[in-house]
Parts: C-alpha cells; sequence; structure tokens
C-alpha cells in the first residue's frame, strides 16, 4: 500500500522538486500551494505532511499547531521546512515531529520522510531517529 504524503509549499519549483524525490510506486504526493484546504479539514488524511513555514496568507506553523490540535491529525507526522535560522525552536513550539533549513538536502529529506512514516525503518539500517 502506498503511502500518502500532503506537501504544503507555495514555491512551485520547489513542491515539484520534492514530488521527484520520493518512490511513486511507494508514495502518493499531494500538493497544495496554500494551507487552506488543511485549515478547513478538505482532503483525505495522509501518513505525513511537509510544510514550508512560510507561506502566502498563513504561517506554516500554525498549520501545524492546527494540525497537532485536532484529534484526527495529532499523531500524523508534521515536517516543518523553512530559511529561519532558529526554525528547530519554533517548529518544535509548534508541535513539529522534525524541522530542516533550507537549503535542504533532499536525500535526508527522503531519509526523515521514511523514518518518520515507518519508525523500523532507522532500526533497519541502524540508524539512530532525530526527532526535533
Amino acid at each position: 500500500m502506498r503511502k500518502k504524503i500532503i506537501i504544503i509549499e507555495d514555491d512551485v519549483a520547489v513542491g515539484d522538486a520534492m514530488g521527484l524525490v520520493f518512490d511513486p510506486r511507494v508514495f502518493d504526493i499531494t500538493l497544495f500551494a496554500n494551507g487552506n484546504i488543511v485549515l478547513k479539514n478538505e482532503y483525505e488524511l495522509p501518513d505525513l505532511f511537509i510544510i514550508d513555514k512560510q507561506l502566502a496568507g498563513v504561517d506554516g506553523l500554525d498549520i501545524c499547531r492546527h494540525l497537532k490540535a485536532q484529534s484526527n491529525t495529532s499523531h500524523i507526522p508534521v515536517i516543518i521546512l523553512s530559511a529561519s535560522p532558529n526554525i528547530v525552536a519554533l517548529a518544535r513550539a509548534a508541535g513539529a515531529d522534525w524541522a530542516m533549513g533550507k537549503p535542504f538536502s533532499l536525500a535526508v529529506l527522503r531519509q526523515k520522510v521514511n523514518e518518520l512514516i515507518d519508525p523500523g525503518y532507522a532500526q533497519d539500517r541502524g540508524a539512530e531517529q532525530q526527532i526535533v
């Protein structure tokens, strides 16, 4: 069964690049340019969210807080992406499961997604899971 990821990223090129990183045989990627659909709960629940902090109209951290406050989404891992220098602390305060500064390594992002969706993934590879 394919894992579903929702990416909220207003830079189309970045969103498209992230979508290409994940094997389509394993992952079903949905890209939203803003968080309005998520804030209105008008989407199919994913296995993981990847959210850009700096979005037009609403801050990605506010979307994260919203998701972590809802009983049906509080358990779903959230990764925050940002160019902000203090993104780890900000993401932790918002309830995110992990944060990554921009520019970022797509390989590291792919690895973290696998670890968050499948907790046994890191153990299978002898890696230590690092959560914000």
